[in-house]
């Protein structure tokens, strides 16, 4: 395994990160723990979660899930960073009681408590906050943090889905109190979708905060799809459709997949390596169903990218460049 250090923190984390989000939803909780155990064993460390995960009457479960393989012991916690989110409403749709979700410091308070005791542990390494809250502000988030740094139930904070302006406020309040900050933003990054390129990363970077790429394969695209579809592996449904219903769209990921089809290599792994090349990148999240889709993401860490490849993809996919010369010049 791969490691590297989170942002500018000393924490080191592995390459890839275990995303959970199918942990109850489509995976259950024998498969999940299968899941969990085979990353562990080769080396994966960093876990994450949220506390919404699991998703409608059903929310919490995944938490729960990897709280009762915390409770198998084994050093399984102590080996483990572990990051969750704050933001959404626990309760049922229409049932939202006030102060239940965002990002006040009431409900900060009892989210990182339930949480926690879901997860069946007393502290957690990474608490992200899933979505800017426009009413709350960050004066008062960090209050809130504080006293969860204070009281040792938090070790880290980090955002999620954050346009590059809020990542610059967070941490330009934080520095005023005298905190760390923000040190990691996990975003929508993946060779398809690339406008994070141009201030998201770069105010990461700035920032010294630490890119986790969410949807690295864009829910499918990037692992293959129309070869799968013709094979008749793969029935192509949701995002996918609306896609790929475009037909220079599709003549992209055909020209995809032909490249990699010249050069031998798996599309899934390579949309994986290629983000692991990436300036600020710390580790794409993988969502393995299955063990086997487990050590498929594992194969993309020693996979190299020629540089005729890397141009390659370019070509196909290419980034909208820095701003403001993206959009002004």
């Amino acid at each position: 395994m791969k490691y590297t250090q989170l942002g500018r923190t000393g924490l080191k984390v592995s390459r890839l990160v275990l995303g959970t989000m199918n942990f109850g939803p489509q995976t259950d909780e024998p498969t999940s723990h299968g899941i969990l155990d085979a990353a562990l064993d080769a080396g994966l460390n960093f876990v994450d979660t949220a506390n919404v995960y699991g998703w409608g009457e059903n929310k919490g479960r995944t938490e729960e899930i990897i709280g009762t393989w915390f409770a198998q012991g084994g050093g399984r916690r102590e080996k483990t960073v572990l990051a969750t989110k704050v933001y959404g409403s626990m309760s049922g749709e229409g049932e939202a009681w006030p102060n239940e979700d965002r990002l006040s410091a009431l409900n900060i308070r009892r989210a990182v408590d339930a949480s926690l005791k879901r997860l069946r542990t007393d502290y957690i390494d990474l608490y992200q906050f899933h979505h800017i809250d426009r009413r709350t502000p960050f004066e008062e988030i960090w209050q809130a943090v504080d006293v969860l740094i204070r009281q040792g139930k938090v070790l880290y904070a980090g955002s999620s889905n954050f346009p590059g302006y809020k990542i610059a406020q967070a941490n330009e309040t934080a520095a005023r109190r005298g905190m760390v900050g923000l040190v990691s933003e996990q975003c929508l990054y993946n060779l398809y979708e690339r406008r994070a390129e141009m201030e998201v990363i770069p105010a990461a970077q700035e920032y010294g905060l630490g890119v986790i790429p969410w949807s690295p394969l864009h829910g499918g695209l990037l692992g293959g799809v129309l070869r799968k579809e013709t094979e008749g592996k793969r029935r192509t449904e949701g995002r996918a459709v609306e896609t790929l219903a475009t037909p220079t769209v599709r003549a992209k990921f055909q020209a995809y997949e032909d490249l990699l089809d010249k050069h031998g290599l798996e599309p899934g792994e390579v949309g994986l390596a290629w983000l692991l090349t990436r300036p600020g990148v710390t580790g794409p999240i993988v969502g393995p169903r299955t063990v086997e889709q487990l050590e498929s993401a594992l194969r993309a860490l020693e996979l190299e990218l020629s540089d005729e490849v890397l141009t390659g993809l370019d070509e196909i996919f290419p980034g909208p460049g820095p701003s403001p010369e993206a959009f002004a010049w």
